[in-house]
């Protein structure tokens, strides 16, 4: 799904919503998660998962063009980690 079919889907779950409510709840609900991970805290969705961050060491790598070592900066990166609830439903037979 796409963030069109998002709000489309929730527009026609919410008829009495204009299409601009639906769009600012989509994205007041994306910035505070973003905000929130930016800021070093983590985003627990009970029965769909949690978003945290990892952090990265700084590593060297290699450019694919040229074969020149290169250095990669150390980082924190976006992870999630599924719900129990969610991962049943993914599993079930």
């Amino acid at each position: 799904m796409i963030r069109s079919e998002l709000l489309q889907a929730l527009g026609k779950d919410n008829p009495e919503l204009r299409a601009e409510d639906v769009e600012r709840a989509v994205d007041t609900f994306f910035e505070e998660i973003t905000q929130r991970l930016a800021d070093g805290g983590r985003v627990e969705l009970r029965g769909f998962g949690a978003f945290s961050t990892r952090h990265r060491e700084g590593r060297k790598g290699r450019n694919p063009r040229t074969g020149e070592a290169v250095d990669v900066p150390e980082k924190r990166v976006p992870y999630f980690k599924p719900g129990k609830e969610m991962r049943a439903r993914l599993n079930t037979d």
